[in-house]
């Protein structure tokens, strides 16, 4: 299997913001060495700590993805090409090596930057060893440094983790080699590079601390943090002391937090399971009253117990099981780290207990492994993994080791529960599902199992290799993995892996579903970062990433009783990334605003006294704008806050949605919408030519377009050269505080970037409009001559150049086409031809993002109700909560591709709503709806357009289309035909 990658809306908006606020060329720099072939081009402001850039993105986004766009993007504007990426740990840095060097990525990239590559060089510990007597540098150092400007398609990257950074290694010279400028310390000769530096995981890199200041010894031009999380720092004095995130500019050039990565699809959903204790045992807990490096003192009630190093946990309750003794320095044998305050309850440390969550985590996976692998519509198969975190890697490791042998007597009674209930599968999936059953179960058995592996940091360098290859499996083999079957056609089993949180950061793996605790993690750890090896999309068996609306299953984390809070926390910690906290007492300000900035989009004149007056006659507010209680709005009763978010749903947007994050469920939570299939059937026959592939037929005329092009290119209106600004934070004391003031300076600026060069702003051209170079190179050389000036080689003028031609492409050839029916007729979210029949349900994500419950049952809707699923309340809502006549036999909302009409800009798209109208004639006719705002763009155009052309070709069938800007056109609409019939 090959992972594709693809271009994300969100990352490249994050790309856009990094190079917006990247420093500029300094092309009158005095500097002697600034034509030095060994270092990257002097960039402005290199001295000041506004150079520096932060990219926020939350954890299973793409952040890798997006750093290593940026080296290549970097590398073809400003001509930087050397870089260094400094990642917290080994495992991270083992992930993002695996990522650049992989064939998928090269080739992703290769489309959009040619021939260009990056020669990857990692520094690990132990390439400082000296050998046959000589202490040179590491190849790769060498190379890194070396590497020489000249080379023009080269990008040349180091890949070092902190310790190795700030290790004596680097800061040594006592070599028997030199480097460039003659130095013999590797620190220094980096330094003469005049690198941009990338920061992946910036809260393990405090300003403070050491590590970072082995970073800004480097004195990069400009540092690049991309992260989930940033460091914390105090600001004020005494009672004004406030503890802030620590962004360079104040707040991050690009900030994609964790509710909007859960809200907007971008991560998995998940659900949270733990064991439940009896009540007797969950009293039976014990209180961390004071920890040292030397002793621990726990607590119960009255009582006090002091341990000290190699003291077993049992001597104080014999309830902790298992060899658990206090290690010294604030941990236990296992590897928890303790802290004042923290609960230890001595039933979750028995090994039967545990044994329950390894039980309850097997069948999650099996039943998501079904789910993954019988997918809906026939759609290609998921590879399902599943993570442990362990405390005993004895445990795991020994032949005889208690959680070894627990875990694979587990799994074999599961999978032959499993074996038998396929046993005499008749369909093609599920005997193909029995026989990797089988092949499982024959691996386990066997000496070499290759069913589970573990990954400890306690591997490297143990030179058994059964275990490097399972390491090698793990950390590198991503494709591997994430495969049903290998390149021999054997079955691919390894899918369970065990480790002691050395992949809980950096290592990355798309198809986790399942992860389980089998001990605490402590108490102050980031409870995202903990879900993050599960948040990730997932990838299909033929690489492709799978929205979060096209597959059903969610990440199940099992935890321990201990932590039953860890839903609460993890909900707390997503909501605290929250731009604006919501006033559920009053209708403040800060809401209003949020509320107006949304309506404005569709009522440009409306206004806090048309928003207050609507809230007044609803009775939600009182005259001071709180909110009241027990409001009874269409026989339904809520507090006024309550309905506030039912009438304006963007407010719920900026807090985590209800069903994100599930705690404890008591049974799945997939979200299937069962289809009413009478009513499904009543319009079968338009569905099976709904399910024909068809294809745009273009009337164009090439000296029609090259006439287009020239207009376009000759303007030199549509040239732009790119100004910047900058701003300067200052340090200014107030009495007993320090504040921030960041204002807009001109100093030292250069007023507009630098042109790109002639070749690649050409290039850039072609690939966006798919013209070939002679149509474009010589308008654009008279309007360049023009204009005399090379700065206007800006991507400012491309994007302008780009988005004027399409328009005026458009303009031309909008309606010059027609739709042609193939022979072959396709799949789709509803309907499968092979089978002439409709799927039996769909996943609710496919409908809306919104869930509405208290609705009447209506037996003429396309699925069972109650609930009803929408995105937006006007007018989807509104349509599928209306009373219609009863000559409105079926109506509903159509899934996603349910239709997949092809679009004039590429893809395919669906109307939202049908509805069947009885003709009075043994005939029907059937409303085809199209829901947009008032102000729609260019684009929502475009489909309009594309629906309309499609539909007006079906001449067999009585087909209507509206497009509604509001239900009451639809309602209108409905009532004209059904008069118009009569």
């Amino acid at each position: 299997m090959k992972i594709l990658l693809e271009e994300l809306p969100h990352q490249e908006k994050s790309l856009e913001n990094l190079i917006k606020a990247f420093p500029p060329l300094d092309k009158h720099t005095t500097d002697p060495d600034k034509d030095f072939v060994y270092a990257n081009p002097i960039l402005y402001y290199r001295d000041r700590d506004d150079k520096n850039i932060d990219i926020k993105m939350e954890t299973g986004t793409g952040k890798t993805y997006v750093y290593t766009r940026a080296m290549y993007e970097l590398h073809q504007r400003f001509g930087i090409f050397k870089f260094v990426i400094v990642v917290p740990t080994p495992a991270i840095k083992e992930g993002t090596k695996n990522f650049i060097q992989s064939s998928y990525a090269k080739q992703h990239f290769a489309q959009f930057y040619g021939n260009t590559r990056i020669d990857l060089n990692v520094i690990n510990a132990g390439d400082f060893k000296a050998r046959s007597g000589r202490k040179n540098f590491p190849a790769h150092l060498t190379n890194f440094i070396e590497g020489s400007r000249q080379n023009a398609n080269t990008i040349q990257v180091l890949l070092i983790n902190a310790g190795m950074l700030n290790s004596k290694s680097m800061k040594k010279s006592d070599y028997d080699q030199t480097l460039i400028g003659g130095t013999t310390q590797p620190l220094e000769a980096i330094k003469q590079t005049r690198p941009v530096v990338i920061i992946d995981e910036p809260h393990r890199f405090p300003r403070d601390k050491a590590n970072y200041k082995a970073i800004e010894a480097l004195k990069p031009q400009t540092i690049i943090r991309f992260g989930a999380t940033f460091p914390d720092v105090t600001v004020g004095r005494g009672r004004n002391k406030q503890i802030k995130k620590d962004y360079y500019r104040g707040e991050p050039q690009y900030n994609l937090n964790a509710i909007d990565s859960f809200n907007d699809g971008l991560v998995k959903g998940i659900d949270i399971f733990y064991p439940n204790l009896s009540e007797q045992q969950a009293k039976k807990s014990w209180v961390v009253d004071k920890v040292s490096a030397k002793e621990l003192t726990l607590k119960q009630g009255n009582i006090h117990k002091t341990l000290y190093v190699g003291d077993n946990l049992s001597d104080v309750d014999d309830g902790f099981e298992g060899d658990v003794v206090y290690a010294g320095s604030k941990a236990l044998s296992n590897d928890l780290e303790l802290s004042k305050g923290m609960i230890l309850i001595p039933g979750t440390f028995q090994a039967s207990y545990q044994e329950m969550i390894i039980e309850d985590a097997l069948n999650e996976h099996f039943r998501k492994e079904q789910e993954n692998f019988f997918r809906l519509n026939n759609a290609p198969k998921i590879k399902t993994l599943s993570l442990f975190f362990i405390d005993s890697i004895k445990s795991y490791r020994d032949s005889d080791g208690w959680l070894k042998k627990t875990f694979e007597r587990l799994l074999t009674k599961k999978l032959e529960e499993l074996i038998a209930k396929y046993d005499h599968s008749q369909s093609q999936k599920e005997i193909d599902y029995l026989e990797f059953l089988r092949a499982t179960q024959k691996s386990l058995q066997s000496e070499n199992q290759n069913v589970h592996a573990g990954y400890f940091g306690e591997d490297k360098g143990s030179g058994d290799e059964a275990v490097q290859a399972e390491v090698d499996d793990i950390l590198k083999n991503k494709n591997k993995l994430l495969s049903f079957k290998d390149e021999h056609g054997n079955w691919v089993t390894r899918r369970f892996l065990f480790s002691k949180w050395t992949l809980r950061e950096g290592w990355d793996n798309p198809n986790v579903f399942v992860i389980a605790k089998l001990r605490t993690s402590g108490s102050d750890n980031s409870k995202i970062q903990e879900v993050g090896r599960g948040l990730r999309l997932p990838v299909d068996e033929t690489g492709h990433r799978v929205r979060q609306e096209e597959f059903e299953s969610r990440l199940s984390f099992h935890i321990g009783y201990d932590e039953r809070e860890f839903a609460q926390k993890l909900v707390g910690e997503i909501n605290s990334d929250c731009k604006l906290l919501l006033n559920h007492e009053k209708l403040d300000e800060n809401m209003i605003k949020l509320i107006l900035d949304d309506v404005r989009k569709t009522q440009p004149k409306f206004d806090e006294e048309d928003l207050l007056e609507q809230l007044d006659k609803l009775n939600i507010i009182n005259c001071k704008n709180e909110f009241k209680e027990n409001v009874e709005i269409e026989g339904k009763v809520k507090s006024g806050f309550e309905w506030l978010l039912e009438y304006y749903p963007i407010l719920s947007s900026i807090q985590l949605r209800d069903g994100k994050v599930n705690n404890n469920p008591k049974k799945s939570s997939k979200r299937l919408v069962k289809l009413n299939q009478e009513n499904w059937k009543k319009v079968k026959e338009l569905w099976k030519v709904f399910s024909k592939r068809h294809m745009l037929i273009f009337e164009r005329k090439a000296e029609e377009i090259s006439k287009i092009a020239k207009e376009v290119f000759s303007n030199t209106e549509n040239y732009q050269r790119e100004a910047y600004t900058y701003s300067k934070q200052e340090l200014i004391s107030k009495e007993d505080q320090v504040d921030i003031t960041d204002n807009p300076t001109q100093e030292y600026v250069d007023k507009y970037r630098s042109g790109m060069p002639y070749g690649a702003f050409i290039k850039e051209i072609a690939q966006k409009t798919d013209l070939p170079i002679k149509d474009i190179h010589p308008h654009v050389l008279k309007s360049l001559k023009e204009l005399n000036n090379s700065e206007y080689l800006s991507y400012s003028s491309v994007k302008k150049l780009v988005r004027n031609f399409k328009a005026e492409f458009e303009k031309t050839y909008s309606q010059s086409y027609h739709y042609e029916a193939l022979d072959f007729q396709a799949r789709t979210s509803i309907f499968d031809p092979r089978d002439d029949s409709f799927v039996e349900s769909v996943s609710s994500g496919l409908l809306g993002v919104n869930q509405l419950e208290g609705v009447s049952e209506d037996s003429r809707n396309l699925y069972y109700t109650p609930p009803v699923y929408y995105d937006s309340i006007h007018p989807e809502k509104d349509l599928l909560t209306h009373g219609y006549a009863a000559d409105v036999t079926v109506f509903g909302k159509l899934p996603k591709s349910a239709i997949k009409v092809p679009k004039y800009t590429g893809g395919t798209t669906t109307p939202d709503f049908i509805y069947v109208l009885e003709n009075g004639d043994d005939s029907s006719i059937y409303l085809l709806v199209e829901g947009k705002a008032d102000n729609m763009r260019e684009g929502d155009r475009q489909i309009i357009q594309n629906q309309e052309k499609f539909f007006e070709q079906l001449d067999k069938f009585h087909i209507e289309y509206q497009v509604a800007t509001d239900a009451q056109d639809v309602y209108q609409k409905i009532d004209n035909l059904l008069n118009s019939k009569k």
